[in-house]
């Protein structure tokens, strides 16, 4: 997407992006002889999906990195699973906050703080705003991580949601960005942006959301949300790898927090410590 915003308007990428997504879905779900379900509840609850985990956060963050690195968005994306926990307790009832997970997150949230550091202190006016955006779409994923736990009762396939989810969203989206962006006009996006929009599409939504509703149904919501405190170091580290950015120490340190406190809301690895000071303990 940092690589799309240089050429692109955000509701043109978002647009293409679930556009693409979708074509190649319902093409594999064809090929593996499967169908779409008709069932307008089923329907309501892919377009009410598509609004709360693709067409407002996906929006809201291209719009963001109009005027931010693709970095920070990460880093400010990684507040999921902090909105989450605190949606999920209200929202279900079984995905209470617990003491280890409160601690996890605000150990993982400040991991993203420390990494942020200076570039907050130093945002202009539209800096601060896309900041605001990118934040907001992170709240929206959260409701999306609990909304989305329904299609298991609804006896949907991870596949079909995620196909449904995304054809809804492209419904909605590409008049949207005909209407406002105009986008079909000279000049004509480069090679590097439509593979950038073709990444996009393939790997970061179809691929993702294959895995994310096979995930959701399994993990639950603040566990699967958890992978967005992952974003900011695989961010960063692409962004040294091959955008010749630096990383600082701070990023580093900011890593390190991120773990420990993924390791504090999981839970099993401070377990298996416990049970190996009592095994050693009875030795």
């Amino acid at each position: 997407m940092g690589v799309a915003v240089e050429e692109l308007g955000p509701l043109t990428i978002v647009a293409l992006r679930v556009g693409l997504a979708a074509l190649a879905l319902n093409a594999l779900i064809v090929l593996l002889g499967k169908r779409m379900p008709r069932d307008p509840v089923m329907w309501k609850a892919f377009f009410v999906m598509g609004l709360l985990n693709n067409m407002i956060p996906f929006s809201l963050i291209a719009w963001g990195q109009g005027h931010i690195t693709s970095g920070l968005a990460a880093i400010l994306n990684a507040s999921t699973p902090l909105f989450t926990v605190v949606v999920a307790h209200y929202l279900t009832r079984d995905e209470p906050l617990t003491s280890g997970r409160i601690a996890g997150v605000l150990i993982g949230f400040a991991g993203v703080a420390f990494m942020l550091g200076p570039d907050i202190q130093a945002g202009t006016s539209n800096r601060s705003w896309a900041q605001v955006a990118v934040l907001a779409g992170a709240l929206s994923y959260a409701f999306a991580g609990v909304f989305g736990r329904r299609f298991r009762t609804l006896g949907c396939p991870p596949m079909i949601t995620a196909c449904g989810q995304v054809t809804a969203s492209a419904t909605v989206l590409i008049p949207l960005a005909l209407m406002m962006e105009r986008f079909w006009g000279p000049p004509w996006p480069g090679l590097e942006t439509w593979s950038a929009l073709l990444g996009l599409a393939l790997l970061s939504t179809m691929l993702a959301y294959i895995v994310y509703f096979r995930l959701l149904a399994t993990a639950g919501a603040t566990n699967l949300l958890l992978v967005t405190f992952l974003i900011p170091v695989s961010a960063i580290l692409l962004g040294t790898l091959f955008l010749g950015e630096r990383l600082a120490l701070r990023h580093l340190a900011g890593m390190g927090l991120i773990g420990v406190g993924l390791a504090a809301i999981d839970g099993r690895p401070l377990e298996r410590i416990r049970r190996r000071k009592k095994r050693n303990g009875t030795l």
